[in-house]
């Protein structure tokens, strides 16, 4: 990723076992081009899925566009996300078999100046997981600061 970021699911760390990410890219109207330019666009309690021989972005919320009038889109509607095919095909293959989920990590432009997605194969975590994973991170705060200390 080396574009301006748009926004950004900073939960998905928490709630999910990242294994791999994907670039995608998504299908847009032009105004949600237009609204996500002035920089506004929610990806926290989004999820992509399979539809078909597709990936949908389900439930990614980009505002309407405020100059649009009656041309505007909807706001929480499905968008397609575009990858390669042998891509689309590992992704399917890791939701239905595997029991994998697809969670959208960043919205972004890249240097061409296309909005593209950064989504990761996740698996979710249970509560004790979580309760480990936020014990491991207040040790490592707390080991450097003894550390830094010390030394």
């Amino acid at each position: 990723m080396a574009g301006k970021l748009i926004a950004e699911n900073r939960r998905a760390r928490y709630d999910y076992f990242l294994e791999e990410t994907f670039e995608a890219g998504i299908m847009l109207t032009g105004t949600e081009v237009k609204s996500l330019r002035v920089g506004r666009a929610n990806i926290a309690e989004s999820y992509a899925s399979v539809e078909g021989r597709d990936i949908v972005l389900i439930n990614a919320d980009i505002p309407p566009y405020g100059q649009a009038n009656r041309f505007n889109h909807e706001p929480r509607r499905h968008r397609k996300l575009l990858l390669h095919k042998k891509q689309i095909e590992k992704l399917i293959g890791a939701v239905q078999r595997e029991g994998r989920t697809l969670i959208p990590m960043k919205l972004y432009w890249n240097e061409k100046g296309l909005a593209k997605l950064e989504i990761a194969l996740a698996k979710g975590k249970q509560n004790h997981d979580k309760r480990q994973a936020t014990a491991d991170r207040d040790w490592q705060r707390d080991k450097a600061r003894l550390l830094r200390d010390r030394g």
